[in-house]
């Protein structure tokens, strides 16, 4: 084996193609495009990996329940508005930020024909008013203490929305709350909102 000392007086130029220089903005720009096209393509993988809701182009299943203040709410008085239910519990931490995700739809599309409705999931209906009561959200929240409308939505997850068109029928539903999930919401309900 032979150790051989680099010569300082050699020097190998290399030959680099000339490339595009690209400005501070335009990487600006490009980054902000890639990093578009990850949460959309996270939000199809998201969305894409829920097993199949099937109350999807199903009627949605009628029901009246007490809210935790205010009137009691009936789901079929409200033919002809696109309606988003949202099941929430005292216990769920992203819940409260569903919520107020929620409650800006509402403020930005309430003169579309949107109705946001929160459905409780929790056994202590004292706990569920105590949340209602510090939620602070315009929209009522209901309580189902039995349980019996969150079974007919089979709810396997919370927060859980399910978004109800025009003419009652389910056609989209979200099983968890991240920046991913409120992208495809926001694009699920200007959907059904422009029909």
């Amino acid at each position: 084996m032979s150790w051989q000392q680099p010569n300082p007086a050699r020097r190998e130029v290399v030959q680099r193609p000339v490339g595009l220089r690209w400005s501070a903005g335009a990487c600006t720009s490009v980054t902000a495009l890639l990093g578009a096209l990850g949460l959309a393509l996270a939000a199809a993988v998201a969305f894409a990996a829920v097993p199949d809701y099937a109350l999807l182009g199903q009627a949605a299943p009628d029901f009246g329940l007490h809210a935790a203040a205010g009137d009691n709410v009936r789901l079929s008085e409200h033919r002809g508005e696109v309606v988003v239910l949202s099941f929430w519990s005292s216990h769920c931490s992203s819940c409260r930020t569903q919520l107020a995700a929620l409650n800006r739809s509402l403020a930005t599309y309430r003169s579309a024909g949107l109705t946001v409705y929160g459905v409780g999931v929790d056994d202590d209906p004292v706990q569920s008013r105590e949340f209602a009561r510090t939620a602070g959200v315009a929209f009522a929240l209901l309580l189902d203490p039995t349980k019996t409308v969150s079974r007919s939505y089979q709810v396997d997850n919370l927060p859980m929305t399910v978004l109800i068109d025009r003419n009652g029928t389910v056609r989209y539903a979200l099983r968890d709350y991240s920046a991913a999930s409120s992208t495809l919401y926001l694009q699920q309900l200007r959907t059904l909102l422009n029909e």
